[in-house]
């Protein structure tokens, strides 16, 4: 009877082990997310602060109902930190957190081979709008718009490092609010840390976007690792 206990009691534990990892803070970070998107990808920048302008960018994928991880790089952020995202201004160089998609890619260079995800090449004409009083504000444009000041827009052709492959991250995107933020983008390290972008190793950038399947509803979630913009909470 003694030795039927002991096993009883293991198999408890060993069943409530998944359980008592996912308490302890243990289990794979998709787990412990408030929402991944409802996609089998995800991609996961978490700094140790708001303050922070490092980090570390994860990408993950869903199998037989279990979050693994694909592949991680060091991960830059704004110079102003991290903020909320749906309380952020523009001109705060600060990254907005939360849980948005990955609407296409672009850059300098051709996609990589095996890119699946929708694609722009950059050409001199190409501009993305920050202009609050534009019609175009948040969107890529070609040729620049009367309504956005060149002053007040990015000519993406001029950035040939950090734009040689770049995601647009959904931030304040779909139904843009003037003043909120423009250009968010997951793009390749610069010299330093960004205006408000993640940004990550050319070679990850690389390797994420051969990895990113629009199938997959693949969304990106930023935060800390703790505190009001902890990425647990998006």
């Amino acid at each position: 009877m003694a030795r039927l206990s002991r096993l009883v009691r293991l198999l408890v534990t060993a069943a409530a082990l998944p359980l008592l990892l996912a308490a302890g803070g243990e289990a794979p970070l998709p787990e412990r997310l408030a929402d991944t998107g409802g996609g089998t990808q995800l991609i996961t920048a978490e700094a140790p602060a708001a303050s922070a302008t490092t980090g570390t960018l994860t990408w993950w994928e869903k199998r037989d109902g279990s979050w693994r991880r694909a592949g991680s790089a060091p991960a830059r952020f704004g110079a102003g930190g991290l903020t909320e995202g749906g309380t952020r201004e523009q001109g705060t160089s600060t990254t907005p957190t939360g849980l948005y998609d990955l609407p296409f890619a672009f850059g300098t260079r051709a996609a990589p081979s095996g890119t699946s995800v929708p694609y722009r090449v950059i050409n001199d004409r190409s501009w993305w709008c920050q202009d609050t009083g534009s019609t175009s504000y948040n969107r890529w444009v070609e040729p620049l718009p009367r309504d956005c000041a060149a002053q007040e827009a990015e000519h993406l052709a001029s950035y040939t490092v950090q734009y040689a492959r770049a995601l647009v991250i959904g931030f304040n995107y779909a139904r843009p609010v003037k003043g909120r933020g423009a250009g968010i983008f997951l793009h390749v390290h610069g010299k330093g840390a960004t205006a408000g972008c993640v940004s990550v190793p050319a070679r990850a950038m690389e390797t994420i976007l051969t990895w990113v399947d629009p199938a997959a509803l693949p969304h990106i979630a930023i935060g800390t690792r703790s505190g009001p913009t902890a990425i647990t909470r998006y």
